[in-house]
């Protein structure tokens, strides 16, 4: 439930931050995304050239601005274009205007651009307007009341009026950078003096299909039956293309005729500034570029059906699916690693997936927030699980401190084990161990703390043995102790284990004796049962006390065996079973078949005589 809980406020945080667009995250989301146009392979559309005032035509005309003379006969040439859209403004007269503006009325394709201003010192004139009016979107106006807010200029620099007046129409050249100082949105429309009015590129747009802008709903602009969609401000995202995608006729070549109007016939031109210090740069997504270059990106954009359409729900859905995976993972994955792999894995998916949706249909998915989705989210839940397992071994680490050994007891600490309530059958190794003629030891010694002490001092190196050999005390049994191989962790050859541990007793038990002996106490011989099978083992007893032990025929046989050693005479006794599993490795003596209460049929057992690497073997009698 906590993780869920959790889970649930990292989304509405994330989804928060994606919807609110912090400009600091933002930025980098943005940044983090410029990727996207160095895996696309597009082709610029042929229809839209740009002729350029270039390093070549400044080098033949001269320094910049020339007389307009110079720039009509090159301009009378393109008269078999689409389109011819002016990226720069003539605001100062000159002589040479009346020829110019004579050049740009005989043909019907110009439109000049405008650039709009925030302040200014001088205001624009009735007539300017007027003829500026004859360029407004009046349809698409009156479809804008609501929904999209476009951004509002209440200046503008304007051509001087022969010029102004001379061109089909007119479009603005402005454009506005990110956050981050970059361009990567397109202004469709801007508002001035309570009109709305195209970009320089929508404008030509309009007058190569004779077509007027509609609107198709609040983020959607229609133009010639194709969708351009646009922000709350009227902008839409760029597609940017490779650099040596952009392709450029120099003024002069033009100008001299190398260049025929045929082959700009149909073609909207961009007559544009490309000349180092007097063209405008602007920063992009893929390096600087001159500012006649973003119309140029646009244009193709839409005639090669590739502006890109932001589906924010799908951004929202992808954000929200990673943070889900997350919670899945936490929950049902228990390995970290696995769980590293997964987080690792389920982001390359969606990275994939969201490259291949912008690369093949133009659909731009943002891929930071579900990273950091994925980051804040693998983070906070795994802190969150860090310190539950902590918690949780801590609390093993005490309850089980002094039934296992360290290296075990880390082993446990450390795995998805459980303390509730439960069990499992498993396969285990389980030894009972007996001190002979206890009652008359305690009766011989009549003195209650002494017999403590002396049961405390026979405990701990019997204990150590077991903690040494792997294996969990279950318990002290009044002199007896129960333990058993296998649980609550896995130990390998279980059943090797337990018959080290009965010999390592045996061994602790002489030095032990030879203590005893120094001290005036008579020796302890006790007798070991072993027996390898199936037993139920798990928590226990009551919902608020329990016990980690185990239950079983396999656990009786063990403590019956253990009993056999006095009718038997020896000190340890193995079952066939665990005998199975260790005659290789150790020096069993076989004592044939006895009758075992509880049991129908007779078991065989084996005396565990000692370890056959051992240079000396106990005499077998």
């Amino acid at each position: 439930m906590r993780f869920s809980v959790v889970a649930f406020l990292t989304v509405l945080f994330v989804l928060f931050l994606q919807f609110e667009k912090i400009e600091l995250l933002e930025s980098f989301a943005q940044r983090f995304n410029d990727i996207n146009f160095q895996l696309t392979q597009k082709k610029i559309n042929p229809d839209v050239v740009v002729v350029a005032i270039d390093e070549k035509s400044v080098n033949h005309f001269g320094r910049w601005p020339w007389d307009r003379a110079v720039l009509a006969e090159g301009i009378v040439k393109l008269q078999d274009a689409d389109v011819l859209a002016l990226d720069m403004v003539f605001s100062e007269p000159t002589p040479s205007d009346e020829k110019f503006s004579e050049v740009l009325g005989s043909l019907d394709n110009s439109i000049c651009g405008f650039f709009l201003r925030t302040n200014a010192t001088q205001e624009l004139g009735e007539a300017q307007l007027d003829i500026l009016q004859n360029s407004s979107l009046d349809l698409l106006q009156t479809k804008m009341k609501e929904g999209n807010k476009f951004l509002k200029a209440d200046y503008a620099e304007l051509n001087v009026e022969p010029i102004l007046d001379s061109c089909t129409l007119q479009g603005a050249f402005s454009t506005l950078s990110s956050s981050d100082k970059l361009y990567r949105f397109y202004p469709t429309a801007f508002y001035l003096h309570n009109s709305l009015y195209p970009s320089l590129g929508l404008q030509s747009l309009r007058l190569k299909f004779n077509r007027d802008v509609d609107r198709k709903n609040a983020n959607t602009l229609l133009l010639n039956q194709l969708s351009i969609p646009i922000n709350e401000h009227g902008f839409t995202r760029l597609n940017f293309y490779k650099k040596n995608e952009y392709k450029t006729i120099s003024f002069l070549d033009l100008y001299n005729g190398d260049v025929k109007s045929s082959e700009l016939k149909e073609k909207i031109v961009l007559f544009g500034v490309t000349e180092m210090g007097i063209g405008d740069v602007v920063p992009t997504p893929i390096g600087n570029l001159y500012g006649v270059y973003i119309h140029y990106t646009f244009l193709s954009n839409f005639l090669n059906n590739e502006l890109i359409f932001e589906a924010q729900w799908l951004n929202l859905v992808f954000t929200a699916t990673i943070m889900l995976l997350v919670l899945l993972y936490i929950l049902y994955m228990k390995k970290v690693f696995s769980r590293v792999v997964a987080y690792v894995l389920s982001y390359a998916v969606l990275f994939i997936t969201a490259k291949a949706l912008f690369i093949n249909y133009s659909i731009y998915i943002d891929t930071f927030y579900p990273l950091l989705a994925l980051i804040l989210s693998a983070f906070i839940q795994e802190f969150i699980l860090f310190y539950i397992h902590e918690k949780d071994a801590r609390f093993i680490k005490k309850a089980f401190s002094s039934y296992l050994s360290r290296e075990l007891l880390n082993k446990l600490a450390n795995s998805e084990k459980s303390l509730e309530l439960g069990g499992e059958k498993k396969e285990l190794s389980i030894l009972f161990s007996d001190i002979r003629n206890f009652t008359t030891i305690s009766e011989e010694m009549n003195d209650p703390q002494k017999l403590i002490h002396l049961l405390n001092r026979y405990f701990t190196p019997m204990t150590q043995a077991v903690m040494d050999n792997k294996g969990m005390l279950d318990k002290y049994i009044g002199d007896a102790v129960m333990a058993f191989f296998n649980a609550p962790v896995d130990v390998e050859n279980h059943a090797e284990a337990a018959c080290r541990c009965a010999l390592d007793m045996r061994e602790k038990l002489a030095r032990l004796n030879e203590e005893l002996e120094g001290d005036g106490i008579a020796p302890i011989h006790i007798g070991v049962g072993i027996n390898t099978g199936e037993a139920v083992v798990g928590n226990m007893g009551a919902t608020k006390r329990f016990n980690y032990t185990i239950i079983g025929d396999s656990v009786n046989l063990a403590s019956r065996l253990e009993s056999k050693t006095k009718e038997f005479g020896v000190d340890i006794i193995i079952s066939s079973y665990t005998y199975e599993f260790v005659k290789d490795l150790f020096i069993c003596k076989d004592l044939g078949y006895t009758a075992i209460k509880g049991k129908k049929d007779e078991v065989k057992i084996y005396q565990l005589v000692s370890d056959k690497n051992d240079i000396i073997t106990a005499k077998v009698e």
